[in-house]
């Protein structure tokens, strides 16, 4: 199998390209990036070139997209614009990347007949109340809130209409909240974590009650992977490894980790419509696929995941002062 995998250099593709690495050592990986500020090459770094490929390049131009996926087997499509702090201050590279880009895609792998698997997030569903029994499934009608979430709901529209119109081979996986090694320090787990390890207190958005349904980066990989080789085409799986906490929860879980007091972060402004929670029924795929999660307990992944930064100064260094600053602009 020769697989391209696009925004291979960003936090969730990079990991998913170390992962099939490791797993299946016949294929050949070929990353396409643009290397915006959350793509990094040496995120890559430790792969054969025997065995890997990376070409610089942007899914919005369709003949170095036409060129790439010509001479691969399948196309795994993680490239996005995927913060929605940015999506909320400047929305148009939401909608060039995450619509215009899946487009561009979607013709290469028509006009040459390839397999595709397309990335999504579970925030195209909109959220659930704090006391909702239900979490979501393919079923759930799309409710999206912001540029971010609004415009990866049109790219997964868009794949199933190139499934019904022209009979692409396509699969959508909608996943929660991912965490693990080589996440941009924007995000939420990272930020907290890299400003208790330079001395200043994490940051809570509000009161704290928003849940997410955490996933370790690498079961999000095995799912991938599952669905590529077995799922069916045209449907759509939810990657959730039920583990649903609440930000509050978490930051002083962080803290608690971290040797310091529970209650030492700050408030600060909430995000505008953010989201209340987000849970994620994953029954499809484990029944159908016989897929299962091997991070079921959040802690002990949130423990490795805390290691990793405390060894990886030197990888996440240059992007904090950059990424602070643009938090402080904005008041959070």
């Amino acid at each position: 199998m020769r697989i391209l995998v696009t925004g291979g250099a960003g936090f969730i593709g990079s990991n998913f390209v170390h992962y099939i690495y490791r797993e299946r050592p016949d294929w050949h990986i070929t990353v396409i990036d643009k290397l915006t500020y959350a793509g990094n090459e040496a995120n890559l770094n430790g792969l054969d070139s025997s065995r890997y490929a990376f070409i610089k390049g942007d899914i919005c131009d369709q003949e170095t997209i036409d060129a790439a996926v010509s001479d691969c087997d399948a196309v795994i499509h993680f490239a996005a614009e995927s913060h929605n702090d940015n999506s909320l201050h400047s929305p148009w590279p939401f909608v060039n990347t995450n619509i215009i880009g899946t487009y561009q895609i979607l013709e290469a792998v028509r006009k040459h007949s390839k397999r595709l698997h397309h990335i999504s997030t579970d925030e195209v569903y909109g959220d659930l109340e704090l006391d909702d029994p239900n979490k979501f499934t393919d079923q759930t009608p799309y409710n999206p809130s912001s540029p971010y979430s609004s415009t990866k709901a049109g790219s997964d529209m868009l794949v199933r209409a190139w499934v019904r119109s022209f009979c692409v081979q396509a699969t959508i996986s909608n996943c929660s909240n991912n965490y693990g090694p080589f996440q941009h320090v924007e995000k939420f787990i990272p930020r907290q974590v890299t400003e208790i390890l330079e001395g200043r207190k994490p940051k809570l958005y509000g009161t704290g009650e928003n849940v997410r349904d955490w996933i370790h980066t690498e079961d999000h990989s095995s799912g991938v992977l599952a669905i590529l080789e077995k799922g069916k085409i045209g449907e759509t799986y939810l990657i959730g490894a039920n583990g649903e906490e609440n930000n509050k929860t978490v930051i002083e879980m962080i803290l608690e980790i971290m040797g310091k007091d529970k209650n030492g972060y700050d408030h600060v402004n909430d995000r505008p419509g953010h989201d209340l929670r987000y849970a994620i029924d994953a029954s499809k795929l484990r029944d159908e696929l016989a897929w299962k999660p091997k991070y079921t307990d959040f802690r002990s992944g949130l423990e490795a995941t805390i290691e990793w930064y405390k060894e990886n100064e030197e990888w996440w260094k240059p992007q904090k002062n950059e990424t602070e600053e643009k938090y402080k602009q904005i008041g959070r």
